[in-house]
């Protein structure tokens, strides 16, 4: 007989993470998955969007609409929304940098549709932190970041108090490496951090900040080693409920409960043999589902094929029908927490939270979150961690299915047609997307504009003013993301976060194939008179550094001289950078989709420079015709997520430079 009350928890949110090329298209999409039974929303953003650009600006070239929807001003928002009351929505946005931005344009939409704000529900990520750390979408240096999340925060829990201002995100850690003693002890420290700047700024009543506190959530990553993940969110939970009670003295419980929404693991799924990623998927999301006292309150899955490219909406139906199976078909949440007692659980946890302790005691000692992140101790951390990963999974130590292990294959029916097994995005949106621009800019009372911005500015420049105000005014007055995000600027400056490639340690290990490598690279620098010099470039807004700083980290290592400045760089900049430094060969990742409008202005920058003989090799997710057209046009080799061995593709880089393996 069970041991089951009968009855069934309420199940978490259900989402799946969407939007892509057009306002309308991504509205078509929601309206759909809505009425297939997901119960929220989860706005994906483009870049552009996401770092403050317009899309008519340099930088955004090639990326309008690729991961995420472009959203310009609030007419944008107004349509992206259109026909979903968001009085009775969930709505979940992963914006970071420009958060306060699209809180205010998600208000003023909102008030547009009649829905009062104090009614508002959903969360903003916010997290800026981990953005100079593994996503790389910031706009501003550090300390203004910290005030924008700060203002924002305090003007919620008055304006919006049903809204998570902030969702302090462990998620894009892992994704760059990131141990679970590392998640744990940089997302807590970010959260401290976080709270401390709200409680100093003196914005918030002391009798209110426990209001604080429970609006905090956090976004995690669960991966595909079960017991560890679980165990993982287990000392999550323990954790969070000591500091908030120790350090900011909350007494209430439900004040102090650890909310957190998760998606599973992407870093983990394979381009290769792509049909087991749904094993993986799966065995992630009972890691944060089966301990009913560590369990996520929101839950969104990949799709299966995220490692080939943008998933149709029938993928992500997939994703969502995985979830109602798991809460409505098993019996899951009609049981207590399965786990209470387990002396392996225990242990596991409990060594979790002795090692997380340890290393946010480090981060307190340097000054803080914001100090570890200037100081370019937390990327070298997670660079070393990534790279102890990849030798890992190259030795063949750690076993991915299908990658480093059992290989063989049937054909597989699921990708027969790669082109009709990913969604694309028309060329066209990102001019139909500038000319909206032209159309927007010309119906605006100039006047109304000019007074916002110029406010401002104004109320940056004195750091006593809450931010959210002035930006509710931009909002109103048809104010662009771009002029939005240019005007700060101004005042704040821009920033360039530490790479963390220079101080990443190598493992001590060397393997026969990559001792064969160091002498070929020795061998080509006695034949250049100096060593082989290779530029590693970001070219766009794409900020997914972790495959460009691991090529950069095992280059350097195989005895390459490397010449990496980081993300963010326009065709131009890469280009004079190669001719500058007398590079013999240049790397572009580009992960966003990009990569038939960034590459080919490389190469024609090159040309045009007098460099056009340096040899160009592209990495990122890459689809087969695109690649065949990127060789056409004259890049040397592409490589896909499917090419795991660093060691090989620096062989074939030293192949690219004409010179043949030693005998």
């Amino acid at each position: 007989m069970s041991a089951s009350s009968g009855k069934r928890d309420r199940p978490w949110v259900m989402r799946t993470y969407a939007g892509h090329s057009t306002p309308a298209e991504s509205n078509a999409l929601y309206r759909r998955n809505l009425a297939k039974g997901q119960t929220g929303l989860s706005v994906a953003f483009d870049l552009p969007t996401q770092t403050g650009y317009d899309a008519d600006a340099e930088l955004a070239s090639g990326e309008v609409g690729k991961v995420g929807v472009p959203i310009a001003h609030r007419g944008d928002l107004a349509r992206l929304f259109e026909g979903i009351p968001l009085a009775e929505m969930n709505t979940s946005m992963t914006i970071n940098a420009t958060a306060m931005w699209l809180l205010a344009l998600y208000q003023v939409v909102a008030e547009e549709q009649g829905a009062d704000p104090a009614l508002l529900a959903g969360t903003t990520q916010n997290d800026i932190v981990k953005e100079y750390l593994s996503r790389g979408t910031y706009a501003f240096p550090p300390a203004p970041s910290l005030r924008l999340t700060t203002d924002m925060i305090c003007y919620t829990v008055s304006a919006l108090p049903k809204w998570n201002p902030i969702n302090i995100c462990s998620y894009h850690l892992q994704e760059a490496g990131a141990r679970p003693v590392q998640e744990i002890a940089y997302a807590l420290s970010t959260a401290i951090t976080v709270l401390d700047a709200v409680r100093d700024s003196g914005q918030v009543p002391a009798d209110r900040f426990d209001r604080v506190v429970e609006r905090i959530s956090f976004f995690v990553n669960a991966g595909v080693r079960f017991v560890e993940e679980l165990c993982k969110m287990r000392a999550f939970t323990r954790l969070w409920d000591e500091i908030t009670r120790e350090r900011y003295g909350v007494t209430d419980a439900a004040a102090r409960r650890f909310r957190y929404g998760v998606q599973v693991n992407s870093l983990g799924l394979t381009e290769a043999q792509p049909e087991n990623n749904v094993a993986r998927i799966v065995l992630e999301m009972l890691a944060v589902t089966l301990s009913k006292g560590a369990r996520a309150r929101a839950v969104q899955l990949p799709a299966w094929n995220e490692a080939l490219g943008l998933p149709r909406p029938w993928d992500q139906q997939w994703s969502l029908r995985l979830q109602q199976v798991l809460a409505f078909e098993s019996d899951l949440l009609e049981h207590g927490d399965l786990f209470d007692g387990s002396h392996v659980i225990e242990a596991e946890t409990t060594a979790l939270i002795d090692a997380a302790r340890e290393e946010m005691g480090k981060i307190e000692d340097m000054g803080g979150i914001v100090a570890a992140v200037e100081s370019g101790y937390l990327k070298a951390q997670l660079v070393s961690a990534h790279a102890e990963r990849r030798a890992r999974i190259e030795s063949g130590e750690q076993i991915v299915v299908g990658v480093n292990a059992f290989r063989e294959t049937e054909p597989n029916p699921l990708t027969a047609d790669l082109d009709a097994a990913i969604q694309t995005v028309d060329a066209a949106v990102e001019q139909e997307a500038a000319d909206a621009l032209i159309r927007w800019r010309a119906s605006r009372e100039a006047a109304a504009v000019d007074a916002a911005l110029a406010r401002l500015r104004k109320d940056a420049v004195d750091q006593g003013t809450n931010l959210m105000p002035a930006t509710l005014q931009c909002a109103r007055a048809g104010v662009t993301t771009g002029e939005w995000a240019g005007a700060l600027r101004e005042v704040f400056g821009e920033f360039r976060a530490p790479t963390g490639v220079a101080a990443a340690a190598v493992g001590t290990q060397v393997s026969a194939e990559l001792a064969e490598l160091r002498a070929r690279v020795r061998a080509e620098g006695e034949r250049r008179g100096r060593r082989p010099r290779m530029l590693v470039g970001k070219p766009g807004l794409d900020g997914h550094s972790n495959g460009a700083e691991q090529i950069a980290v095992r280059a350097r290592d195989a005895g390459f001289e490397v010449v990496y400045q980081g993300i963010r760089l326009t065709p131009a900049q890469i280009a004079a950078a190669a001719v500058a430094e007398d590079v013999d060969v240049v790397g572009l990742s580009v992960l966003s989709g990009s990569h038939l409008r960034l590459v080919p202005n490389v190469l024609r920058l090159l040309a045009e420079s007098g460099a056009g003989d340096v040899p160009v090799v592209v990495g990122g997710i890459i689809p087969e015709a695109d690649a065949e057209a990127l060789l056409a046009q004259g890049v040397k080799a592409v490589f896909t997520p499917r090419d795991y061995d660093l060691t090989t593709i620096l062989g074939r880089v030293l192949d690219v430079l004409g010179r043949p393996a030693l005998d």
